[in-house]
């Protein structure tokens, strides 16, 4: 079993696309939806995502902050095409730029379509407490925060926000 210990936070300016090494498009969507998991009726996430001539069927335990049960599979990439036609809720399409600050691997989400507008950076660490430097474009965390997990910005996307 896996355990995924990832810390996210919202993106201020745009101080981080020089120093991204690589540009990832990906689209997502789940087969499960975020009601499912409010009731206690599931306790995972189902996610399908494609990335490049990639795909993988994720399933992630619902435990809310850094630390989660992670499972990733590869699969192939018209099974996955299938299956984002199975998705219940919207599609998330997202270009992932990776950048490397301060020893550690960033991914800097920046969301498309219905979500577009809203960025966010995650960095995976060994264990909830391992210390990090921070980017000076690294703004609030949101890592407790659900509206901003991928599972909810299909249901709820961030253009339908109240602001």
């Amino acid at each position: 079993m896996a355990i995924e210990v990832e810390r996210k936070f919202l993106v201020i300016g745009d101080g981080w696309r020089a120093a991204a090494h690589e540009v990832l498009p990906m689209a997502q969507g789940y087969l499960n939806d975020s009601a499912s998991l409010d009731s206690g009726a599931m306790r995972s996430s189902v996610r399908v995502r494609i990335s490049g001539g990639q795909a993988w069927l994720n399933i992630k335990s619902v435990e809310v902050g850094a630390s989660r049960q992670e499972f990733d599979y590869p699969i192939p990439v018209a099974d996955a095409r299938a299956l984002l036609a199975l998705c219940v809720g919207g599609s998330i399409d997202k270009r992932r730029h990776l950048v490397r600050h301060g020893g550690h691997l960033w991914e800097v989400d920046e969301f498309l379509g219905e979500n577009a507008g809203l960025v966010v950076a995650e960095v995976e660490l060994g264990s909830v407490d391992e210390a990090f430097e921070r980017p000076e474009w690294l703004g609030d965390e949101v890592t407790h925060d659900t509206r901003y997990y991928n599972l909810a910005l299909a249901t709820t996307p961030y253009s339908r926000w109240p602001r």
